[in-house]
This record gives structure tokens, C-alpha cells and sequence, in this order.
């Protein structure tokens, strides 16, 4: 078990294969307002990869890459403001997505504006 923290991006070596936990740290619960600070990966094989988002940081090509991947379902507990987060700050359109807070079956699209 292992945890890498990682600055402005993923490096090329970090990959995953079928599915990926994701979380987001931000300032606040305000997508609009609330900064972007962490997103945290794991793949479930007991190692996480923290990258450190820096303020005013706009862009993380591999990290983009990997949430626009759909060949891979990105996990989320309340997807919804992750994704949006995602959104505003690295201009990622994440999918496919799985949301544990969903109830099981639900096929709703995620609404990506939380106003």
C-alpha cells in the first residue's frame, strides 16, 4: 500500500484498467466560488495517487486524459459535485460515471451545473 502525492498533474506512468475511485478536495461546497485543491485516484489495489491542484491552475493533460477516457467508469460518492468541479476547473467532461450515492439502477444522466 502506497500513497503518491503528485503536483499539478498525473505523470505519464500512472494508469488504470476497467475502473477508477475518485474524490475531489475543494475550499468550500461551492463550485462556483471554492477553489479546486486535490483530487485523490485509486484504482482499488490499496495505492492513491493525490494530485495537488495549484491556484489558478487551469490545466492537467494527463488527469483530463483519464476522466475523458471511456474506456474507464470513474467512481464517485455524490458525483455530482465532483463532476461539476472537474468541470470548472480542468474543463474535463468525465464519463462514464458511476455514483455511489445514487441509488443502484438509477440511470439518470449527472446534471453538470449544481445551481
Amino acid at each position: 500500500m502506497s500513497i503518491e502525492l503528485h503536483r499539478g498533474d498525473l505523470p505519464d506512468s500512472v494508469k488504470f484498467s476497467g475502473s477508477v475511485a475518485i474524490d475531489t478536495e475543494t475550499m468550500g461546497l461551492n463550485p462556483h466560488r471554492d477553489r479546486l485543491c486535490l483530487i485523490q485516484l485509486s484504482g482499488g489495489d490499496g495505492n492513491a495517487h493525490l494530485v495537488q491542484i495549484a491556484q489558478g491552475q487551469t490545466k492537467a493533460p494527463n488527469l483530463k486524459a483519464l476522466l475523458e477516457d471511456h474506456n474507464l467508469t470513474k467512481i464517485f460518492h455524490y458525483a455530482r459535485f465532483d463532476v461539476a468541479v472537474l468541470n470548472k476547473y480542468l474543463n474535463a467532461r468525465v464519463r462514464p460515471v458511476y455514483c455511489t450515492k445514487s441509488p443502484p439502477g438509477l440511470s439518470a444522466p449527472i446534471r453538470i451545473d449544481t445551481d
